[in-house]
């Protein structure tokens, strides 16, 4: 039986993955076959080429700056200069620090091109010139000719990242050849139906609930609330072909609160570790 995990996208949210992988590993749960949307992809990708979870948690500590910036308070003055300015652009960060931070770690295990992971891996991105879905991935499903061209199996770690993980206006379009990608999770942003198409037996997939909204909540709060709606509504008939569904609440970290790493994997972790009673009896009975 092969196992398959589809992870959500979720801002530094994402490092619950890695606490989830880390519970399951600890009761010897194999992963057989791993997708990832945003961040989603980026803990994705690490674990496929062969990061431990604790691994993981740990880059993401050393470079979270990088990807991110430092903390909100950055993020909001980036944006006022970013108005301010009028640059032409079309986010106030590019996201070539993304690439450049995955690029390295990649090459730390050998490999460079995603056609090199050994580990099925599907990571979702929309080129928001033609609205359609892409996929990167290391295997093209063989029961598909891909007359569409939606998968893409020669482009760098790195790359795939960047191009998944850019989220409108706080990146800059990841442009590609003849694509602009932006964020997948604006069409998949829990990827189980490509997961399936990689021959999944059965399928977890992760998602974090929904923010709530409230007098004090800031813009980006609302913008998250927002995609989440009609990201649900999306992927509602996707998820009922996932066999188990964790979700991880986590409403008082915000997508971009870089100092609360350690609690987002943590709580990730210990919310795996409650439910894996039911996980098991759902996966082998």
């Amino acid at each position: 039986m092969k196992i398959g995990l589809a992870l959500s996208g979720g801002g530094i949210r994402g490092i619950a993955h890695a606490g989830v992988l880390k519970a399951l590993e600890e009761d010897n749960i194999k992963i057989d076959i791993i997708g990832g949307t945003s961040a989603g992809s980026m803990v994705a990708s690490l674990y496929a080429i062969g990061y431990t979870p604790d691994e993981i948690f740990e880059s993401f500590l050393r470079n979270h700056s990088k990807i991110i910036g430092d903390n909100k308070f950055k993020i909001f003055n980036g944006m006022k200069h970013f108005i301010s300015k009028n640059k032409r652009s079309n986010g106030f960060r590019n996201g070539k620090n993304i690439e450049e931070v995955f690029e390295k770690l990649a090459h730390i295990k050998n490999v460079d091109n995603i056609n090199e992971i050994k580990m099925p891996i599907v990571i979702p991105t929309v080129d928001i010139m033609d609205s359609k879905e892409y996929i990167f991935t290391n295997y093209i499903p063989e029961k598909l000719d891909n007359k569409e061209n939606r998968y893409i199996n020669n482009i760098s770690i790195g790359e795939a990242i960047r191009a998944s993980s850019s989220f409108p206006a706080m990146f800059n379009i990841c442009n590609i050849n003849t694509h602009s990608f932006v964020d997948g999770g604006a069409l998949d942003n829990i990827p189980v139906g490509e997961v399936k198409k990689q021959g999944a037996d059965k399928i977890i997939a992760i998602k974090f609930k929904g923010d709530k909204i409230n007098a004090n909540s800031n813009f980006f709060d609302i913008i998250m609330k927002t995609i989440d709606i009609m990201g649900n509504k999306i992927i509602e008939k996707d998820l009922e072909k996932s066999d188990y569904i964790l979700e991880i609440n986590i409403n008082d970290i915000g997508l971009f609160d870089s100092n609360k790493i350690e609690k987002c994997f943590e709580i990730g972790y210990e919310t795996m570790k409650k439910n894996l009673t039911e996980l098991k009896n759902i996966l082998y009975y």
